[in-house]
């Protein structure tokens, strides 16, 4: 029976049934810190729609329902060259600042594509300072202990450096990083003997110093370090009782420190490396215990903050300065005194082991480069770590491995100073010892990968995740092509050439397709389409670099060609089954890199996503085997390969075997084959029949037995030549919107590429709102009239429309 407290209930829950399927519809995705408050939100077109014409700290008090006590105020916004507008906002808890407590909210054309950052959930904390100012003053000085203060000298303006205090909200950091916030005072204290500057933070209720920041950090010191794969590097560390230590404090982000694990497995128990004079030599590193690798991962760290600081204008692998800490001579079973054979990113902290049979420890430029790499992509695309988005996952630190010592060398002027010299395009060069390195970027196949798409080397078993270490050669291989460029013919037959855009240039188009476009979920055929979009929002439609990613992907067997070819068709094939497996099935299949022993397959398996690479005119082995469920009897072999890839087996030298052996055979059988010369390049249909009768071939069903299909890929034979789709582009197609100059003052020259008219112009804010102020006649707009700023153009021939951006000055 129900009560009226019970149909309160379910009207409550109604209500909070809808509201949360409004908010599913409107955001896209949503990301919680360990707090449990949003450090991201994306929205859906729903959600955009939504909130459009909401100002941004609108928005921001609708998605962290903020309380009366929470106020956001806009610090800076600002516009990049893509159109977004990024404005920044301070939270403030009843009138006082949350120190360090910042959100952003990003926008582009008048649309809240997202918001991020960092908001504190505060209640309950008492405002009202019961320490004066004064007095906290007193508590600063006491905790800075200067001889001379800045104010006390003789110097003009020594007055204004008078400390003036500010009440905020900060956390107490003596607590820890996630230590309490507390009320405190905020002091600048400027001191003159000896020199220091930092920001003093006394707690309002206790006159307890709990954070300091400091302005001028001289507390770091420059050294000099022989390290292990990079020469001798000088680099910032910091200074402690007794010596210097790894420990750079905040001039890059939060700080780089590398601690000692002492072949443990405990990081609570790591303990410091510490140098008398900051001069940490070979004679006194290079040692038994490989401790010069310390050197190796302190400076790979700090260039690898650099690279994304620098190159992409991203803070640390959070994009909010995290601190990077990294731990050598980890083990993680000490008792064995094995070595640990690993490197690897925790979610949290870098972890080097020192190696042993395989490897030499584990520290070199490029992995540590690849480990951090997959804290970048935890923070952005965080793809799953399975299957294709985990051979990605795998491919993008690989690429960013890649990059950075390339950056390093080339940049910062890195050397090699190890056993061996470092490659840009290979993976763990310095670290193998067993061959040339982990991974070949520019020859994949060579170490075991696949250079394309579901091709040679290809992994298709469960193990490694779905093959997230092996099927990443897709990506590396796309990555060194658009970089480098290529041309040739791939596995499937297609004729390629690719013009490299660069190193630069790729590693910025991967970036955005990462970090802006790239889901948890992501395939390989959606990294095509966001890495095309990441192109065209850098370098416009139509650009250099978005025909050079589209040639590629084409090149690694992903997708069309620029230009509208794709590879060849799938070729259809009938279908061939055994009907009944209770006495007998395909058991092994060995030919090259395929290579299956398996049960009954229900009649048919489909193995083409396994493959092996054949050369035209080679001599070749297979070998085969029946399976029985009891009593062996006699079985037949049929295996073809459509050599001219025409879907049939009937054609002349495509049935390999023919078996007229009528014992019962459980043993493998073996047979020879030659590749014809005139077999077609790329994909081949391999087909093994197994049947009781000898009179079945190549198609239909059969009683007993089972068929087996697999893949070829053929090289050095016939060219297949690409199919074209579609019909041919007219005029307009083509055409495309030049504009110079670019910032303009007075006027723009616009003209289309084949001189067609140009029937309208129409200027646009960032916002999306028609701007008056600007005229066109004759090719040339006028935007004298305009603001200074950045604005998006949208020009017509009739047909098609052409959309730029440029910026008045």
């Amino acid at each position: 029976m129900t009560n009226k407290y019970s149909a309160a209930a379910l009207l409550l829950f109604a209500s909070f049934a809808s509201a949360q399927a409004q908010d599913a519809a409107r955001i896209a995705n949503k990301v919680l810190g360990n707090d449990g408050q949003p450090e991201l939100v994306q929205f859906t077109a729903e959600g955009k729609a939504a909130m459009r014409g909401l100002s941004g700290d609108q928005v921001l008090r609708q998605q962290l329902a903020l309380t009366k006590a929470d106020q956001m105020m806009q610090r800076t916004a600002e516009t990049d060259q893509l159109g977004f507008v990024h404005q920044r906002f301070a939270q403030y808890y009843q009138g006082i600042r949350v120190e360090h407590a910042d959100y952003l909210v990003h926008s582009k054309g008048g649309a809240v594509e997202s918001i991020n950052g960092d908001f504190d959930r505060i209640s309950g904390l008492d405002v009202n300072p019961s320490v004066s100012q004064k007095a906290a003053l007193n508590s600063a000085l006491a905790h800075i202990g200067a001889r001379t203060y800045m104010w006390q000298t003789a110097e003009a303006n020594a007055e204004s450096f008078k400390p003036t205090g500010e009440l905020v909200i900060v956390r107490d950091r003596r607590a820890g990083e996630n230590g309490p916030r507390v009320l405190a005072w905020k002091f600048n204290v400027y001191a003159a003997a000896p020199v220091s500057r930092a920001f003093i933070y006394v707690d309002a209720h206790t006159s307890q110093v709990v954070l300091q920041d400091d302005i001028i950090k001289h507390a770091a010191a420059t050294g000099t370090f022989a390290t292990a794969y990079s020469g001798s590097r000088s680099f910032t560390d910091g200074t402690t009782t007794g010596g210097y230590f790894l420990r750079e404090g905040t001039t890059r982000g939060l700080g780089i420190e590398t601690y000692n694990c002492k072949k443990g497995n405990s990081y609570t128990a790591a303990v410091d490396f510490i140098d008398a004079d900051n001069n940490w030599t070979a004679t006194e590193y290079n040692n038994a215990n490989f401790d010069n690798v310390a050197g190796d991962a302190h400076v790979g760290a700090q260039a690898t903050y650099d690279y994304w600081k620098n190159v992409h204008g991203r803070n640390s692998y959070d994009n909010a300065g995290a601190k990077i800490k990294s731990y050598v001579h980890f083990d993680d079973t000490p008792a064995t005194a094995a070595g640990y054979e690993n490197a690897y990113w925790n979610g949290s902290v870098m972890t080097y082991g020192d190696g042993a049979t395989r490897f030499r420890p584990l520290t070199s430029l490029d992995v540590c480069g690849h480990e951090i790499g997959h804290a970048v992509c935890e923070k952005t695309a965080n793809l799953t770590y399975s299957n294709e988005s985990g051979a990605m996952n795998e491919g993008l630190s690989d690429i960013w491995g890649a990059s950075i010592e390339a950056y390093a060398v080339g940049t910062l002027g890195f050397t090699s100073g190890g056993v061996k010299a470092k490659s840009t395009w290979l993976i763990g060069e310095e670290i193998d010892k067993v061959q040339a390195a982990l991974r070949s970027m520019s020859d994949p196949k060579s170490l075991g990968q696949p250079a394309y798409y579901k091709g040679v080397n290809w992994y298709t078993g469960t193990g490694d995740n779905g093959g997230v270490h092996t099927n990443s050669g897709v990506l590396n291989h796309w990555y060194y092509i658009l970089a480098v460029g290529k041309s040739g013919t791939n596995e499937g037959g297609g004729v390629y050439n690719v013009t490299g855009v660069g190193i630069d240039a790729a590693a910025k188009i991967t970036y955005r397709m990462e970090s802006v476009y790239m889901v948890a979920s992501s395939t390989y055929a959606q990294a095509r389409s966001y890495a095309i979009q990441a192109a065209t929002d850098l370098y416009g439609a139509g650009s250099a670099q978005v025909t050079a990613v589209t040639n590629a992907w084409f090149a690694v067997g992903v997708g069309a060609a620029a230009g509208g070819t794709t590879p060849p068709p799938a070729t259809a094939y009938c279908t061939s089954k055994g009907t009944s497996q209770a006495y007998e099935y395909v058991k092994l299949v060995q030919l090259g890199n395929i290579n299956r022993t398996s049960g009954a397959d229900a009649g048919y398996y489909n193995g083409t996503a396994t493959s092996t690479s054949v050369a035209a005119g080679s001599s070749q082995t297979i070998t085969y085997q029946t399976g029985f469920t009891g009593t062996a009897y006699a079985e037949y072999f049929r295996i073809y390969a459509d050599w001219n890839q025409n879907g049939v087996f009937t054609d002349a030298g495509e049935t390999l075997v023919s078996s007229t052996n009528t014992a019962a055979v459980t043993t493998t059988r073996s047979a020879s084959f030659t590749v014809p010369t005139t077999a077609k390049n790329g994909p081949t249909r391999l087909r093994v029949v197994m049947s009781d009768n000898s009179a079945t071939n190549s198609c239909g069903t059969y009683s007993y037995g089972e068929t087996e299909d697999y893949t070829i890929s053929v090289t050095g034979g016939t060219i297949t030549a690409p199919t074209l789709t579609g019909d041919a582009p007219t005029r307009s197609e083509l055409r495309t919107l030049s504009m110079f100059p670019n910032p303009a003052t007075d006027v723009l020259n616009l003209s289309l590429s084949d001189n067609a008219a140009i029937t309208s112009v129409m200027v646009n804010d960032l916002r999306g709102a028609r701007v008056s102020g600007a005229t066109f006649g004759e090719g040339t707009l006028h935007i004298g009239g305009l603001a200074k700023g950045m604005y998006t153009l949208t020009v017509s021939d009739g047909q098609k429309v052409y959309h730029q951006r440029f910026v008045k000055e």
